[in-house]
């Protein structure tokens, strides 16, 4: 039986927004992709489309209710990037394939969580900003909405590009996957925060956290 310990990672109502938040996102482009390709769909077909982008929202307003401190950690660990950070993704590739060695220690989320963090948020405006100028369009300029469906797609391509890469990381490949655990209890191995958050880890034991 494993004597491994576990260090909280994630509060309750961080995985609760993060789950809400993705599976709207896999609904989102369920029924967005018909639309895409220009196939003929029900009316019901875009109203669900819309429904799920309301719930896509519902994550940002619901952790800064419930955790704002979660919040604030993980929005200001996405903007604040150090040598460490960019150390670390020029390494990554290697690290995809086991390969890497002599890492600097990663804060609360490293460097490529950091870059997905960025690229989702921005994704995520941009699909958002012109999705609703897409729902309501007599309120804008007819070019504005004309360049806002290609927009939208591209929105759209670059998410399912990070979410991809996201689920591969955190369930197919064998380092990082102790890290889909923090999404789901909420809590990781202390080994896994050790080796992959290191400098996490020791403002933990400094604290007396752990």
């Amino acid at each position: 039986m494993s004597n491994e310990r576990y260090i909280q990672r994630f509060s309750k109502f961080i995985v609760i927004a993060h789950w809400t938040n993705a599976i709207s996102f896999i609904m989102l482009v369920l029924t967005g992709l018909p639309l895409f390709l220009g196939v003929k769909v029900p009316e019901i077909l875009q109203i669900v489309h819309r429904v799920f982008a309301v719930t896509f929202l519902l994550p940002t307003p619901f952790m800064i209710l419930m955790d704002r401190k979660g919040f604030l950690q993980w929005t200001k660990s996405a903007f604040s990037w150090s040598k460490r950070d960019f150390q670390f993704l020029a390494v990554f590739p290697l690290e995809l394939i086991g390969k890497a060695k002599n890492i600097p220690k990663q804060d609360y989320f490293n460097g490529g969580q950091k870059l997905n963090s960025v690229l989702t948020i921005f994704g995520a405006v941009v699909m958002v900003v012109t999705g609703f100028m897409m729902w309501f369009k007599e309120l804008f300029p007819v070019e504005v909405v004309r360049w806002a469906y290609p927009v939208h797609d591209a929105g759209m391509a670059i998410m399912v590009a990070v979410i991809i890469g996201h689920i591969y990381l955190s369930v197919g490949h064998p380092a990082s996957r102790p890290s889909f655990m923090g999404m789901t209890k909420g809590v990781v191995p202390e080994s896994y925060a050790k080796a992959h958050h290191g400098r996490w880890y020791d403002e933990l034991k400094e604290k007396k956290e752990i």
